[in-house]
């Protein structure tokens, strides 16, 4: 549940279900406010699942568990993957290490953070890990926009604002004691989010919302949109059941070090030739569903896994999971929408230019 329901009652707040976790969908007319953020700054409450792993033995049995090398310094971070034995993402999750407070801090998909801590539970055998669900401990807030640093700025207190993608530094807002981050930017625009105690959340997002430069509340119709905008695969849409490489999410995997599933399978992802699929960017002249069948010369090449009207090129946009051939040729393509078949076209991702670039944006050996 998000932990400042009453906060976005009184901003006129839709509601709806990720996972275990009850957030905030729109505060009415989404589109306008998804252009507030790209051309200034927005704010919004982000429906993590929080896990903290102490213990003398936490960032080995963490970096043994992930696609990426768990940072060993305080006032650092990573973007990881935990992958099946056949290679195939079963979540995403950012690891920081606040070595100050002898703990890493995980941020999961809100469908996946209680599957994993007692998965992991399980697997501590003699080692020294303990591992805590803190998800109602924390509020987290994301602030993006092309304002975002000077939003930030305006006020934080006993720090600056840290300029290093999953970088954090420890300051004040108000009276609040907060942990700011520095995004990698998944909505296209410079982005942070803000880490405080659950009981001075409310302070914390009426201080990004209200005080220094305004920032405009949204909810995650508008993340959505943001993100699809910026080219950003997602964990629920894109990234799950699927091998990282196809995905093009390169930033997550350490080929240097293998993760729980064996160094094997690392190397297979990474040596295998050629991405079976591939995410492209289609525009579309009617947003189909997600999962509709896309069709290269009349064979079916692949689905769309989301799909929108942008706000910003004011026309239906969509990410597509397609075979490669399809992805990378010339066939004419065509998606089904309300039953019928619609020309699309391939469009180099992002969408939208930012003042940002995402990490997450795929990216193929060969570019």
């Amino acid at each position: 549940m998000t932990v400042i329901e009453s906060v976005h009652e009184d901003h006129g707040a839709t509601f709806e279900e990720r996972g275990d976790r009850r957030v905030a969908a729109h505060y009415g007319r989404p589109e306008r406010t998804h252009v507030a953020v790209r051309n200034v700054v927005g704010v919004t409450e982000r429906g993590y699942g929080v896990l903290v792993v102490e213990g003398d033995d936490r960032v080995d049995f963490v970096d043994n568990a992930v696609s990426n090398r768990v940072p060993e310094a305080d006032g650092e971070g990573c973007y990881a993957l935990l992958l099946d034995p056949s290679g195939r993402v079963e979540t995403d999750m950012y690891v920081y290490n606040a070595a100050d407070g002898d703990r890493l801090l995980l941020f999961l998909p809100p469908t996946e953070h209680e599957r994993v801590a007692a998965d992991w539970r399980e697997k501590t055998f003699i080692q020294d890990v303990e591992i805590t669900d803190a998800t109602d401990d924390f509020g987290v807030f994301g602030v993006y926009g092309p304002n975002a640093t000077e939003k930030i700025a305006s006020v934080l207190n006993k720090a600056a604002s840290p300029d290093r993608p999953l970088s954090f530094v420890r300051g004040t807002m108000g009276e609040a004691g907060v942990t700011v981050i520095r995004d990698d930017g998944l909505t296209g625009e410079e982005g942070y989010e803000v880490v405080c105690a659950a009981s001075e959340a409310a302070d914390v997002f009426d201080t990004l919302a209200n005080l220094g430069q305004a920032a405009a509340p949204f909810g995650y119709r508008t993340w959505e949109t943001l993100t699809l905008e910026a080219g950003t695969p997602l964990f629920e849409t894109e990234l799950s059941g699927r091998l990282p490489n196809d995905c093009g999410v390169r930033n997550a995997l350490d080929f240097e070090k293998g993760c729980y599933v064996g160094q094997e399978v690392v190397s297979r992802i990474e040596n295998r030739g050629r991405p079976s699929e591939r995410i492209v960017g289609l525009t579309v002249d009617a947003v189909p569903d997600a999962g509709a069948a896309v069709f290269a010369d009349d064979a079916a090449v692949g689905e769309v896994t989301r799909a929108a009207e942008s706000p910003t090129r004011e026309e239906p946009i969509a990410l597509a999971a397609l075979d490669h051939d399809a992805a990378t040729g010339d066939a004419d393509l065509t998606v089904r929408v309300d039953g019928g078949e619609r020309p699309a076209t391939r469009v180099a991702l992002p969408f939208v230019e930012g003042s940002d670039d995402s990490a997450r944006r795929p990216r193929y050996p060969e570019e």
